[in-house]
């Protein structure tokens, strides 16, 4: 019977022997890009989703700062800063001239109108936290002092993300299906559940250097689906493509292959708040039962690096946590009992459409088998993970990637999906914002990271590398990921 996978997969081999299309009758001034999820919305500051960032940021909206593929960070909207010896002001002077798509300017006011409603009571940023403790002060029309409650060294790296963006005050209610910014690109075109189209602005400052005047985002879940549309030429590159698609690629002229670095953590998350998961010795038991390196081969075709908590290796002040809890399990087996829990223990793990959650999930259900512990495979939509898992925190365990590189605060947060509660971690995340000597932050950081690891709050898995798949003669592609980004002003044809 000819199935659907077994008609993508006949159609992806048929393109293979089409004659090979070329570039003959001139540069091309337009881009499809395949994407594994599509956004919620396009405004990054209403929803949590990586996906909002991945068609938005830089494109239609830009920030003060610019965070570079190395992760280091230029000016934007910015074009000079200075911060002050205590780490806790910083004076911005802003780009001259910079209109919205809707012609209002971009000043000062608007600056400290964006991160006043990014902490305000009302924000659904996602990181509201960070603004709240910062309070912008207008000087003049293109001078702006934010003041900073914290100590964070990152700083001018989470203002080049996608939660701080500028926004139009006139036009910011609607940015999630109207969005308005002052990058290159605007919407063109949504077709829900299919694609996305940008066209470039004519009036943004930098319009003649805009190689690409239109780029299409198609939404692919489906790793067959996903080759068969690079073979076919249907898609021009496809960021983040499940790993095991790379072998019709890496010898085939026609395309380029990048293993890119990343900051993301793939982990087990566990809701904390549920009985028995509230039972540390139970969440220890789970993470005994994994074997990363059996789930990083499964789940990513040997593309990660294991990880012990929530930080990676490159990170300052990483430290390696992955022997607090190793593989064992026996011990796995002993800590349930000791628990008081009769197996066989019942849990559901619900799987967002991402093929490494997909594949990765059953060789965790296998690996738990073992010790007693019987999963209900439940797959979700991503709009369903994102309203019922993160949202109403409805779950038992949940296979996903988070991918700030600066995201420890969050074990800080009450309200967050996993229900972790700990004074000691407050105390010490409180210490890491106040930490002025590089050398105890990176003492407290490590601290932190060993407590996550014994409270064993989740089965934390592995660094994750990416992988994209383009055409050969695209130009500009980001070689490493410090965040989830498509710049498609760095774009071109060869």
């Amino acid at each position: 019977m000819l199935t659907r996978r077994t008609a993508l997969t006949c159609g992806a081999l048929a393109a293979l022997a089409q004659p090979l299309h070329t570039l003959a009758q001139g540069k091309k001034d337009s881009v499809t890009l395949g994407l594994v999820l599509e956004p919620p919305g396009l405004d990054p500051t209403a929803g949590a989703a990586s996906s909002i960032a991945e068609v938005t940021l830089y494109n239609i909206y830009e920030t003060l700062t610019k965070i570079n593929a190395d992760g280091s960070v230029s000016p934007l909207l910015a074009e000079s800063w200075e911060v002050s010896p205590n780490l806790k002001s910083y004076t911005f002077r802003l780009r001259k001239g910079v209109q919205f798509h809707n012609g209002e300017p971009c000043n000062a006011a608007t600056v400290k109108f964006a991160f006043d409603r990014a902490g305000g009571d009302k924000s659904t940023n996602k990181d509201k936290r960070l603004f709240a403790n910062l309070s912008t002060q207008v000087v003049d029309e293109h001078t702006v002092v934010i003041l900073n409650k914290d100590i964070e060294p990152d700083l001018l790296f989470l203002l080049g993300q996608a939660t701080a963006i500028i926004v139009e005050p006139k036009s910011a209610d609607s940015n999630a299906t109207k969005p308005v910014g002052t990058g290159p690109y605007q919407l063109a075109g949504w077709s829900r559940g299919a694609s996305l189209t940008l066209a470039a602005w004519p009036g943004w400052r930098q319009a003649a250097q805009v190689k690409l005047r239109r780029a299409t985002f198609r939404f692919i879940p489906d790793p067959a689906a996903q080759v068969a549309a690079l073979l076919a030429g249907d898609v021009d590159m496809f960021a983040r493509v499940t790993p095991r698609a790379m072998a019709p690629f890496k010898a085939n002229p026609r395309f380029q292959v990048i293993v890119s670095g990343s900051r993301a953590k793939t982990i087990l998350a566990i809701n904390n708040a549920r009985k028995p998961l509230n039972d540390v010795r139970v969440r220890r038991a789970i993470a005994a039962a994994i074997d990363r390196k059996a789930v990083i081969q499964g789940a990513a075709d040997g593309l990660g690096v294991a990880i012990g908590s929530h930080y990676v290796p490159g990170a300052f002040g990483y430290v390696d946590t992955t022997a607090i809890n190793p593989y064992d399990p026996d011990k796995a087996r002993r800590l349930l009992a000791e628990a008081g829990v009769k197996t066989p223990l019942e849990l559901t793990m619900t799987l967002p459409p991402t093929p490494y959650a997909r594949q990765g999930g059953e060789v965790i259900a296998a690996q738990l088998a073992k010790v007693g512990i019987v999963l209900k495979l439940q797959n979700v939509e991503w709009a369903q993970w994102l309203s019922g898992t993160y949202g109403s925190k409805n779950y038992d365990l949940t296979l996903i990637s988070h991918v700030e590189p600066f995201d420890l605060g969050n074990f800080a947060k009450p309200d967050y999906y996993w229900g972790y509660h700990s004074a000691q971690f407050d105390q010490l995340y409180e210490k890491i914002k106040h930490a002025t000597r590089p050398a105890d932050r990176a003492r407290l950081l490590g601290e932190a990271q060993r407590l996550l690891a014994e409270d064993a709050v989740h089965v934390f898995l592995y660094q994750p590398q990416w992988v994209t798949v383009a055409n050969k003669h695209l130009r500009g592609l980001w070689k490493d990921m410090p965040i989830f980004v498509n710049d498609l002003s760095a774009l071109s044809w060869s």
